[in-house]
């Protein structure tokens, strides 16, 4: 009984990591600044991609600068709140019925950027005068008085 239970918890703990791979993908990084002589994970500036759930044959590109050091390879490092973002259409862009249209659009990806608190995430927001869909990242700290922001856009057939 013990051996079973601690079999399924050890196929549950590798599973998980499996599963967030389909949802956002490390593309690569480089090395920005070696930290600790090169003892330690070196900063870096990291490329992911994620697909929208809601649009299909629409991929999203993020960079972000991530911190290295002793915090950094523990996991208690605060991230920069600095990255970029790219969408890009791998095919006949298609909007679900199910994605959310309005002015609040829709979290479409988060990415935690500290260990209390922070996050980078990225709304849809539909322009359906225009048949574009647009992507919005953005920091939920705020980088003297108003959150690091950046754009993306992906024009839809008409």
């Amino acid at each position: 009984m013990r051996r079973t239970a601690l079999a399924l918890l050890a196929a549950t703990a590798l599973a998980g990591p499996a599963a967030a791979a389909d949802e956002t993908a490390q593309i690569g990084y480089v090395n920005t600044a070696m930290t600790n002589m090169g003892l330690t994970r070196s900063h870096r500036v990291v490329v992911e991609r994620f697909d929208d759930p809601e649009v299909r044959n629409v991929a999203c590109y993020i960079s972000q600068a991530r911190t290295g050091g002793i915090s950094g390879m523990v996991g208690v490092a605060e991230d920069p709140a600095r990255f970029a973002l790219s969408c890009t259409a791998t095919g006949p862009v298609e909007i679900l019925p199910g994605a959310a249209r309005g002015e609040r659009g829709e979290v479409v990806h988060e990415s935690s950027t500290s260990l209390f608190f922070k996050e980078t995430r990225v709304h849809r927001f539909i322009d359906e005068q225009r048949g574009a869909v647009v992507y919005l990242a953005w920091s939920t700290r705020l980088v003297e008085g108003s959150p690091f922001s950046a754009v993306a856009v992906v024009p839809t057939a008409r």
